[in-house]
């Protein structure tokens, strides 16, 4: 049509579309649950936090039970592909900003309380919609979380950047009918589904489905982070 003119694509969706072109050449897998996360919106607004730390530091818990998946694919000496497992936690999370998709990381979650890790987000979220963010603060994520409920959706199908072979997509939470236990009593529950995708080269399913519950574990009973206070 007359009038239209294409313009070149810059800055921040030029990297997204650099790393998104990247990830087609990943043999993707997704496993996904549901959490009860009653439990986990009731310990968040009583601290005064957003329930995402928690769930960044219940991902860091569960890497050290699986540490493959906080992975990333390279190269050996002789251009051989290789897998270098982190020994520290540099946890992406992907954020929608009016610059576009940016994935600010919160380094070392795993020696991170979650007030830390809360307090962290909360500077990268401002430094994000300023268009702040340093060069250090979006650079060499070991793994990625991308919050898509705090958009309004439920359900998604993240997509693995490499070099990384893993992210999870969290969906809103909502209040729910469900089945109290094993009785036809019905009772208001509140759930969140969460999608894992994994570069099936490296990581199986009964891997992915073992990080899953460990994170699950710890978000349907938060108390169980008490064993993991720093």
């Amino acid at each position: 049509a007359a009038g239209d003119g294409a313009a070149p694509i810059r800055g921040v969706r030029r990297l997204m579309f650099d790393s998104m072109a990247a990830s087609l050449a990943v043999p993707h897998f997704v496993y996904a649950d549901e959490f009860d996360v009653g439990a986990l919106e009731a310990a968040r607004r009583a601290l005064g936090y957003s329930a995402l730390p928690f769930w960044t530091k219940a991902c860091s818990v569960a890497l050290h039970r699986f540490p493959q998946v906080n992975a990333s694919i390279v190269e050996d000496a002789g251009g051989r592909p290789a897998l270098e497992v982190h020994e520290r936690h540099d946890v992406g999370l992907a954020m929608d900003t009016p610059q576009g998709l940016v994935v600010p990381v919160v380094r070392d979650v795993g020696n991170k309380s979650i007030g830390d890790v809360a307090a962290e987000l909360a500077r990268l979220r401002d430094a994000a919609r300023a268009g702040g963010l340093a060069p250090g603060d979006v650079a060499r994520p070991t793994f990625t979380l991308s919050n898509i409920g705090a958009i309004g959706g439920t359900y998604m199908s993240p997509v693995v950047a490499p070099p990384q072979v893993a992210i999870g997509a969290i969906g809103a939470a909502r209040r729910v009918p469900r089945f109290a236990g094993d009785s036809d009593a019905v009772v208001a529950a509140t759930v969140a589904n969460v999608s894992w995708a994994a570069d099936h080269r490296v990581v199986d399913g009964a891997t992915m489905a073992g990080f899953s519950n460990a994170v699950k574990e710890l978000l349907e009973d938060p108390t169980a982070f008490l064993k993991h206070l720093k």
